[in-house]
């Protein structure tokens, strides 16, 4: 399985509300068509988890690969997606300074309480077919 050249790939919980809602949010604002996406849930998601040793169990919100550099979890995935966004490139910048530790303390807060807060959907999200090109099948 091979991610496209040139592209990162978002691997988000697909039956996470927050989560739908971020992709939507990451679908608009990448203006230079850098993101692929994947839920955690699919072939994909599973192969690409296991081939870079991440626990499923231990990730379950979200991973940005960075093929042939590196790959991201939780509060510094957040902050490498935002890099390529535009509107919130500078996110960062203000809080790249604060320690991983408080900033993963924070992002497995919202993790841990996001279907309560958020919901649930019983499926995965279904791309309209101008954003199916951009899920990788």
């Amino acid at each position: 399985m091979e991610i496209p050249t040139g592209k990162k790939l978002i691997l988000f919980d697909g039956v996470c509300n927050l989560c739908n809602r971020s992709v939507q949010l990451v679908l608009k604002r990448d203006t230079r068509d850098v993101f692929r996406f994947a839920p955690l849930q699919s072939e994909w998601g599973e192969k690409l988890l296991a081939a870079r040793g991440i626990d499923p169990s231990q990730t379950d919100s979200i991973v940005l690969i960075d093929p042939g550099v590196a790959y991201y979890i939780k509060s510094d995935a957040a902050l490498e997606i935002a890099r390529d966004l535009k509107g919130y490139r500078a996110l960062p910048f203000l809080f790249g300074w604060v320690p991983r530790i408080l900033r993963d303390w924070v992002y497995d807060l919202v993790a841990r309480n996001r279907y309560r807060w958020f919901g649930k959907k019983e499926h995965c999200m279904i791309p309209t077919q101008e954003e199916m090109a951009k899920f990788l099948q």
